[in-house]
This record gives structure tokens, C-alpha cells and sequence, in this order.
């Protein structure tokens, strides 16, 4: 914490906007001392495309300008959205200069119900080429984990993961089609949101990957993972309630075949399933049925996605790194024979809900990974087939509650052994936002954990 620009930096989201309708402070204040450590940390990070240094002091001042702020829950509190959401007066970036649109007129929904709250917009994070990757990095560097530099932060959402991991913002916007918000919160040692369909707007892409993309939040607390929920899903904040006693469903195996999650991942998914017996509620055994048909209508859709989005912006695949290059020809090649259908994921999604009920589980408890977060840089010039096996075997256990519409959330449990953080995914039925963060606050509240590492 040498690094630690002000008292201001690493407060949460909570703290610094209760200071800010108090009068404590001002959000111009507390703007200024998060783009100082912004401009600390970035460089060994890369977490950033853009810093909107002069416009994001200039939005500051008009909150503080206000009159009333009460109504305000994000009075003053620094966020950043993810590239591939339109931010007025910026490109819309989608982890690529070749794949840029133009400067956006408007706010995307989700920021301007951020902005609505009292937020105030500081930059606009990295992702890869297209968010297709589970890993953040580029031509132009690459993405980093504040817990240990030479390790990824995590992809699609990586830059705005690491950005709150170090504290340069306390919550930030991210989204997650294929896991690309919970893997990087998993990798950084966050709270990582992905809510269920249609909770909050999303219009992302073509048409949100056939509809797996949802927008969410990034955090350091429960707390500030259900404040920013509450905003982005349009909702009046509220306090979370204790969750009556639950069953809660324990599962290991991986969806993809022949991975297996290491023994970090193994322990904490114990950990995890131990502190919830103690706060009292219980634990049984129960595997989705995941199978081999799942698997490769995952793999098709996902190849598909990036055909599609690429088709519908006009890219023209030439101008792409060469791994996202072969996904849109795979994607093309799997949409034109008709091999990626709706009726598969509506399929999956009526399982997975019969799954919750057949089992009398309330929320089904996993590994958020498999294995150790994979070297930072390196993968944007890599072979395709060496970024596939680098996604799936480290990060195989989110995809399928895309894939069924339903939302989850990852909870850091502790740290491994090589210093990086770990934590467990929780799932639950449809409408159980609420009871996921819940549940995470009990794991908060039994087993706190290292809220940042500031670089």
C-alpha cells in the first residue's frame, strides 16, 4: 500500500458517496485523488484505453454543483465502464482499433443510469480483440493482475477488473457472455456479478451473442456489488437480507472433459461449502448434468458470436489479429449449416432450472476456476488453438450459466499458494440476484478478504 494516493483511494464506493452527500468531501476531490493513482498504477498495468482526466474533474464539479444530492447513491464515486460499451464523446473501442466504431453520441443505458446515480466516469477499460478471450491483451500491451504482474487480469472484462483490484476505481461496469466478468473477478480477487436475463439492459453486439451477454458489476464488497447492481438494474438500493436456511448444491466437475480444478480450486470450493454449514445451512452433493453436447454447442456459439458481431459492424476480417481471424471463419462456417440453434440453449436453460428443483437445491456452489490465472501478453499473437486451450483449461466453469440465462456470482474465498487470489462461483435459479449477494455477504462476513493490491 506504499502506492496509496490519498484516504479517498481504496475507499468503497459506499463510503466515498455517503462523504459526498454529507458534505465530508466533494466528488471533485475525489475524483482528483483517483485519477493521481491512476496515473501511479497504469503504466505497470494497462488496465485503461482511454483516462478521461479533464472530462471526468469537469463531471465531478457538476456534481458537486447539485443542490441535492440525496438521491444520489453514487455521489462522486469514480467508475469505469468496459470498451465495448458506447461512453458519449468516445469511440466504442471492442478490444480493437480495427474493430472501432465511431465516436458514440450517446450514453449507453447502463451508463447513463451510472451517471444518473452520481457517478462520475473516469475511462474506459481494455478487453480483447472482440471480448472473445478469456484473457486480456493486445498489439499494444498487455493487461495485468495487480496480485502478480506477470499473470493476466482475466478476460473480457479484464481491464476493469483490474483497475478496482487496485484500487484506481472502487466498482466498475463490465459484462460477461461466456464468463467474461467472473473470470476476471476470479482472477483478481473480486465480486463478480453476472445477473440473470433480461434484469439488465444489455445491447451488446449484434444482439448480446444470441443472448448470452448480460452487464454487471465489478467490486471489492458485497455491499458495492449490490449498490451498483441495484443502479445498473434500475432499481432504489436496498439493504440485503439475511437468507434463511438454504441447500446449497457442491459441485467439482468441470464441464469441459478431461480438465480438472487444481487443489487451490478444490479448497476453496471446501472452504466456501464449510462456511456456510457453519452460518448454518447445508450442503449436498449435486452435479449439473453437463455433457459432451453441451460442450460443443458452447464452443459453436461462441465461434458464431464472432462471426456474427463481426458481420453486423461490417469488420472485415482481414484487418484482425489471426486467432480472432479463424473463430469468425469457424463461426461463419457453423451459422451457415444451421448449427448453432436457439432451441439448444432453451434446451439447456429448462434442464438447468428442472436441476434446482429435481434437486431441492436453492444455489449450486462450484469452482470459479480451474487453474492459476495463465502469463499476462503473449496470447493476442498466438496460435487460435493454443488461446482455446489456454481459455478452457483454466476458466471452464462459467460458460453454461450463459449458456442457460441464468445468473451467478463469484466470491474471492482467500489466496493460493503462488499469491494470487481464488474463489467460488455460486448459481442459483432465476430471480436469485438477491440471494446470491446475500449469500456472498455471509461469506464476507465469515472470512474477509484482501480487498486490494495496489501497484
Amino acid at each position: 500500500m506504499d502506492n496509496l494516493a490519498t484516504t479517498w483511494v481504496g475507499a468503497t464506493a459506499k463510503q466515498i458517496s455517503r462523504a459526498v452527500r454529507r458534505g465530508d468531501t466533494t466528488a471533485t476531490q475525489v475524483v482528483a485523488d483517483h485519477l493521481e493513482q491512476i496515473a501511479i498504477s497504469e503504466p505497470a498495468l494497462t488496465a485503461f484505453r482511454v483516462v478521461r482526466g479533464g472530462e471526468a474533474i469537469v463531471e465531478a464539479e457538476k456534481v458537486d454543483e447539485q443542490e441535492d444530492l440525496a438521491n444520489l447513491p453514487l455521489a462522486g464515486v469514480p467508475v469505469a465502464v468496459k470498451e465495448n460499451t458506447p461512453v458519449a464523446g468516445l469511440p466504442t473501442w471492442h478490444g480493437s482499433a480495427a474493430a472501432r466504431t465511431p465516436v458514440a453520441e450517446e450514453d449507453h443505458e447502463v451508463v447513463r443510469r451510472l451517471r444518473g446515480a452520481g457517478a462520475v466516469v473516469v475511462g474506459v477499460t481494455r478487453m480483447p480483440e472482440l471480448g472473445l478471450w478469456a484473457t486480456t491483451d493486445g498489439p499494444d500491451g498487455a493487461t495485468r493482475n495487480p496480485w502478480a504482474l506477470d499473470r493476466t487480469a482475466g478476460g473480457s472484462s479484464g481491464g476493469s477488473a483490474a483497475a478496482v483490484a487496485a484500487g484506481l476505481v472502487p466498482i466498475a461496469h463490465g459484462n460477461d457472455g461466456l464468463g467474461s466478468l467472473r473470470i476476471p473477478a476470479a482472477c483478481c480477487g473480486l465480486i463478480g456479478l453476472k445477473p440473470g436475463r433480461d434484469v439488465i439492459p444489455c445491447d451488446v453486439g449484434r444482439d448480446g451473442w444470441m443472448g448470452l451477454v448480460e452487464n454487471g458489476i465489478l467490486a471489492t464488497t458485497v455491499g458495492d456489488a449490490a449498490l451498483g447492481f441495484h443502479v445498473l438494474a434500475g432499481r432504489t438500493p436496498a439493504k440485503l437480507t439475511p437468507p434463511g436456511k438454504l441447500r446449497v448444491g457442491v459441485a467439482l466437475r468441470s464441464p469441459v472433459q478431461g480438465v480438472r480444478p487444481d487443489e487451490p480450486n478444490r479448497e476453496a470450493v471446501a472452504t466456501a461449502a464449510k462456511l456456510l454449514v457453519q452460518a448454518g445451512h447445508d450442503t449436498v452433493t449435486a452435479e449439473p448434468g453437463y455433457s459432451t453436447v453441451l460442450g460443443v454447442t458452447g464452443l459453436l456459439t461462441w465461434f458464431a458470436a464472432a462471426y456474427r458481431d463481426a458481420e453486423a459492424a461490417g469488420i472485415d476480417p482481414a484487418v484482425l489479429q489471426p486467432r480472432t481471424r479463424r473463430h469468425i471463419r469457424l463461426g461463419g462456417f457453423a451459422w451457415k449449416r444451421g448449427w448453432v440453434r436457439q432451441e439448444q440453449r432453451e434446451a439447456w436453460r429448462a434442464q438447468s432450472i428442472d436441476f434446482f428443483a429435481e434437486r431441492r437445491i436453492d444455489v449450486l456452489l462450484t469452482p470459479a476456476l480451474a487453474a492459476t490465472p495463465p502469463p499476462a501478453g503473449g496470447h493476442a499473437s498466438g496460435r487460435w488453438r493454443r488461446n482455446i486451450m489456454d481459455n478452457v483449461r483454466y476458466a471452464p466453469y462459467a460458460a453454461p450459466w450463459n449458456m442457460a440465462g441464468l445468473p451467478a456470482i463469484v466470491v474471492p474465498v482467500g489466496m493460493r499458494p503462488d499469491g494470487l487470489p481464488v474463489g467460488v462461483q455460486i448459481v442459483g435459479p432465476p430471480d436469485s440476484e438477491l440471494l446470491l449477494l446475500s449469500i456472498a455477504g455471509v461469506l464476507e462476513v465469515a472470512n474477509p478478504w484482501p480487498r486490494h493490491a495496489f501497484v
